[in-house]
This record gives structure tokens, C-alpha cells and sequence, in this order.
């Protein structure tokens, strides 16, 4: 017995399912709200060092996430990541997490 072809009701149903999710994850990303200090200011609270002792090397949003790439005054790199501050989380942000590269 030939097995019914449910291919297009497969596509259908998983571009119906993953829509939504890239929807949220562009808006998220478009709506970003973190300013350099206040990344700047967060990740300094979870390295134990003051705002003006780090400098933002760089920075990128992807989603929810937004990565940043600091020095500190002593010379040393730390990679950060922070979940949040957009318009889904209505601007609050996780406690970041971060590395020492």
C-alpha cells in the first residue's frame, strides 16, 4: 500500500510553528534598548570591577542576546553575554554572563 503524501501539510505546519519564533527573535533583536553604559554597568557589577574600569571593545544583538567584548584598565579581555533589554522583556535584563577571554 503506497504511504500518503503529507509533505506540503508538513511544510505548512512547520513554517506556521517557526514563524512566530523568528517573529519574536527579530523583534527582540530590532528592539534592543541597552545602551554602552548600561551594558557597561551590568557587566561590571557581575565581574566585580566599578563601570570605569572596563571599556567596550565591541558589541552585537542576535535575538534576545546581546554580546559584548570588554577590556579592563589592567589590560584583560572578558567576553559578556546579557538576555534581555527589549521591547519583550519590556527593557529588564538577566544578570550577564561573562568570561575572561
Amino acid at each position: 500500500m503506497p504511504v500518503p503524501r503529507r509533505t506540503p501539510i508538513l511544510r505548512a505546519f512547520a513554517a506556521l510553528t517557526l514563524l512566530p519564533l523568528v517573529a519574536c527573535s527579530t523583534l527582540a533583536e530590532k528592539s534592543n534598548v541597552l545602551s554602552d553604559e548600561r551594558l557597561i554597568a551590568e557587566s561590571a557589577g557581575t565581574l566585580g570591577l566599578a563601570p570605569a574600569q572596563l571599556k567596550l571593545q565591541s558589541r552585537h544583538t542576535s535575538g534576545t542576546n546581546t554580546y559584548a567584548q570588554l577590556r579592563g584598565s589592567d589590560g584583560r579581555e572578558y567576553h559578556c553575554t546579557l538576555n534581555g533589554g527589549n521591547l519583550l522583556s519590556f527593557g529588564m535584563v538577566n544578570p550577564p554572563s561573562c568570561q575572561r577571554k
